[in-house]
């Protein structure tokens, strides 16, 4: 009994010592930690009997100990008191604590675990019915977001669940997530709290796609995982797939990852939030860019995809650039995104082809090289074939062969090897480097096209010579400034 104590009391001691417990007015409360530190030390935390059905450290008994045979120490602060009285069955305890002690019927542990939740495991329907009664939250959710009504269903506690489920209960559909780990220091570093992430519903906007929401009160994007692709395997890759090439990039001008969801359901990725939108509709609605805007703006863009292209140990081929794919920042930056979800299949070190076509070629999309559309063996110059096209379209003020359909545009690029023509670019005086720059990236040869290092050598010049020639003084600065 006084090895329990002791545990206990250091429990209680650790909450006061990591912020669990906030001092106002005089009085304690508990409040939140952040779910899913992997920095927590289980071995110090008491545990009242059966544990949350999502805990993957589930144990039956507290310490070793039956519960039936222990007693509460003393000097118990309140809260702790609650839960251990409801653990015990005690309804008496249990009443005399909420009416005469005024605690709080949803206080939590560190794992946020209510009365209700430990009660529901135990198999007390007293205890339950009582706390319901005193208004109890019926769908708390613990760190592992495990409700009261999903805790009585593990542990075959019928009755409960069915008082709970007849008053509207949430049971979380699927119990585990297929990335939870076996121990809960395992879980990643970039895991986030999903209580902390607020996603707003908005119309024409499905899982699977990056919407807008609040982490902590800051915008961010979130990709939510359809409800339906937790048993699809491929699904679950590709996810995994995204979630690591995200997790490892960094560069001013490669999207910013902030972290994931991936021991809750729904599972999500979380990057940041760009209010002036992408490319694409930003070209729509300006039509052709100043020649100094859209050497900045290619230069943006040359860089992120060199980076991508000399990581290491692997290059990451995009496979999808296009205006839609680059997102412009609250500074006029241009950050690449929508990267690593394509799935391809490796023929060499330097050589890759897509493992799933049928999915994954768009007949819409005009900036595809020719060997994605066509299902060849290609390279990381597929990127660079693509990024001619944008580089046009910014120039010329266009999409190619603007106003043709996109199927048409991109059948006439892939099949038939016509490109746009040039208008602008030589009523405007650009210099001819520029449109020699633009020719080499869509050639139908891929050894041709530059690499992106090349792209950037070759752009600084342009933009070097023409700011020593004075042209476009009235619009031209240089990127850097």
């Amino acid at each position: 009994m006084e090895n329990i104590a002791a545990q206990l009391k250091r429990g209680i001691s650790r909450q006061f010592s990591t912020g669990s417990l906030r001092k106002n007015s005089g009085t304690f409360s508990f409040t939140r930690q952040s779910s899913l530190d992997p920095r927590r030390h289980n071995n110090l935390r008491f545990s009242f009997g059966r544990q949350s059905s999502l805990d993957p450290n589930r144990t039956a008994t507290s310490g070793g100990t039956p519960l039936d045979q222990l007693s509460v120490p003393d000097n118990l602060d309140s809260t702790m008191h609650l839960l251990f009285m409801a653990s015990q069955g005690d309804v008496a305890s249990v009443q005399d604590l909420l009416t005469n002690k005024a605690v709080d019927v949803n206080s939590i542990d560190l794992d946020g675990r209510t009365a209700l939740h430990i009660a529901a495991c135990e198999g007390h329907v007293d205890v339950v019915k009582l706390l319901l009664t005193n208004k109890a939250n019926i769908d708390a959710r613990d760190r592992w977001g495990s409700t009261a009504a999903a805790d009585a269903k593990y542990y075959g506690n019928v009755d409960i669940y069915n008082i709970l489920k007849a008053r509207g209960a949430k049971v979380p559909k699927v119990r585990k997530t297929p990335m939870t780990v076996s121990n809960p220091r395992e879980v990643p570093e970039y895991e986030l709290n999903p209580l902390e992430l607020q996603v707003r519903k908005a119309d024409g906007i499905s899982k699977g796609s990056y919407q807008v929401a609040k982490w902590n009160g800051t915008k961010v994007s979130v990709k939510i995982l359809d409800k339906d692709s937790y048993s699809d395997p491929d699904s679950i890759n590709a996810f995994k797939h995204e979630l690591t090439l995200l997790e490892k990039v960094r560069h001013p001008n490669v999207v910013q990852f902030v972290g994931a969801v991936t021991q809750n359901i729904p599972m999500m990725i979380v990057s940041e939030y760009h209010p002036k939108g992408d490319l694409g509709s930003y070209l729509q609605k300006k039509g052709r860019l100043s020649p100094s805007k859209a050497l900045r703006f290619a230069l943006d863009i040359a860089r992120g995809m060199n980076y991508l292209h000399e990581c290491k140990p692997d290059p990451i081929i995009h496979c999808d650039l296009k205006p839609k794919n680059i997102l412009l920042d609250s500074g006029g930056q241009l950050k690449v995104a929508g990267f690593g979800l394509v799935k391809l299949s490796k023929i060499s070190a330097k050589k890759a082809k897509l493992s799933q076509p049928e999915a994954f070629v768009d007949r819409s999309n005009m900036y595809v090289a020719p060997e994605i559309y066509k299902d060849e063996i290609f390279d990381r110059s597929i990127d660079a074939f693509s990024f001619g096209l944008i580089l046009y379209e910014m120039i010329e003020g266009a999409p190619p062969f603007h106003p043709k359909p996109p199927e048409e545009v991109a059948k006439l690029i892939c099949i038939e090897g016509t490109r746009p023509p040039f208008k602008l670019i030589k009523s405007k005086g650009y210099p001819t480097d520029l449109k020699e720059l633009i020719e080499e990236c869509w050639d139908p040869a891929p050894v041709v096209r530059p690499t992106f290092s090349e792209v950037i050598v070759r752009l600084d010049k342009i933009v070097s010579s023409c700011s020593k020639h004075g042209w476009w003084k009235d619009t031209f600065k240089l990127p850097w400034k």
